[in-house]
């Protein structure tokens, strides 16, 4: 009993090391499960998942379970930083890293790519190389843009012109669109869709903002898929900013929304009935678009969000001075053009609103950002 009680101590210390005490896949604090036979330290979702794959990794508790002298030895010697050094030793820079709040299929497939497929220790490049290859094509479910059916939509993204293409029937000669990696972007978006796999892919059709909703079965497929779009959107930026290093791009691969949700909002005298419309605020592009539905293909409008010295700001509303509305949790949105009023559900949603507004008002405008708040306003 002694030697348990002490390999239980040694694993303690051991877990609170500055490299071991995130999860070795997700980064998640406090790792409170191992695996023995890599010898990383892991959160309990990733210890879930790697017991998918037991023919690489066994797991153990590290507070409820009994460790033997040699487990414990092997974790001495191992640990997630040596771990790191095999595993993740050529993992390619546009290659996304999951972390702990990301979707499960992220962290399923890293997982996997890692220890089971070995895809980034430099023994086999094969697997990488697809994410790079010239062609990368399948078929995906894509959801259609009048109706909420799922039909089958053969996919073609094509390195030489950096472009997605897709086609509504496998042997169609012309595609349904051909879309540019420059305003491309495509985040996991598995709640929204409906499906454990959910992929969301925008891009700028003319001013507006069009969204393709699209899922496979395998998430190895779908994963692939990100990942390849990524690799051909760091490819554009690479061409467009030949002198910016790849850790100054890499933020702008993938554009993550700040803030997503429904909303209830008025119009521009403030006299209109509110009307629920579902909003998406991304701090990249500093834009607020709102939608009818969270899965229409088109936004019903944009608004662009400036900075406090050009006359945006935000505050909290106390009560809603309009009629129609159902919810009583004000924001008050300030542009040089308008103000908009927008209703929130709960206390907790308008602080978390009110908070992302003012995380874009802070941010320094760019000499991108003026060329997108003047395309925008031309384009009203």
């Amino acid at each position: 009993m002694a030697s348990l009680e002490r390999n239980c101590q040694i694993l303690m210390k051991l877990v609170r090391l500055p490299h071991n005490n995130l999860c070795a896949d997700c980064g998640a604090p406090g790792p409170d499960w191992a695996s023995y036979t890599l010898g990383v330290f892991l959160c309990l979702n990733c210890s879930g998942m790697h017991r998918n794959i037991p023919n690489v990794s066994k797991v153990k508790s590290i507070h409820l379970d009994l460790w033997e002298d040699s487990l414990v030895e092997a974790m001495q010697k191992a640990g997630n930083h040596a771990a790191k050094a095999i595993y993740e030793k050529c993992v390619p820079a546009f290659f996304y890293r999951p972390q702990h709040r990301d979707c499960v299929v992220l962290k399923q497939q890293w997982i996997c790519a890692k220890y089971e497929r070995r895809e980034f220790t430099g023994e086999n490049n094969s697997s990488v190389q697809v994410y790079n290859s010239d062609v990368f094509q399948s078929v995906l479910w894509k959801k259609g843009r009048d109706n909420k059916r799922f039909l089958k939509r053969s996919f073609v993204l094509l390195r030489k012109d950096l472009t997605l293409r897709y086609f509504v029937k496998e042997d169609a000669k012309s595609p349904k669109a051909v879309i540019s990696m420059k305003d491309l972007n495509a985040v996991f978006q598995p709640e929204k869709i409906g499906h454990a796999h959910g992929l969301q892919i925008s891009y700028l059709h003319g001013q507006q903002t069009r969204n393709l909703f699209v899922y496979h079965e395998n998430g190895q497929l779908i994963v692939s898929w990100f990942n390849a779009i990524r690799a051909a959107r760091l490819d554009y930026l690479q061409r467009k900013h030949p002198t910016l290093r790849v850790a100054d791009l890499l933020p702008r691969i993938t554009r993550l929304h700040l803030m997503e949700g429904y909303m209830e909002k008025t119009g521009p005298t403030q006299r209109e009935p509110f009307k629920k419309r579902w909003f998406t605020l991304c701090s990249v592009s500093r834009k607020l678009l709102y939608y009818k539905c969270q899965l229409d293909a088109t936004e019903l409008n944009a608004v662009f969000i400036g900075t406090e010295n050009y006359g945006y700001s935000v505050s909290e509303l106390s009560s809603r001075g309009s009629r129609g509305g159902h919810w009583g949790f004000g924001i008050s949105l300030q542009t040089p053009e308008r103000q908009y009023v927008f209703m929130c559900e709960e206390e907790p949603e308008q602080k978390e609103w009110l908070e992302a507004f003012t995380r874009v008002i802070a941010q320094p405008m760019t000499p991108e950002d003026y060329a997108n708040e003047a395309n925008l306003s031309r384009g009203k």
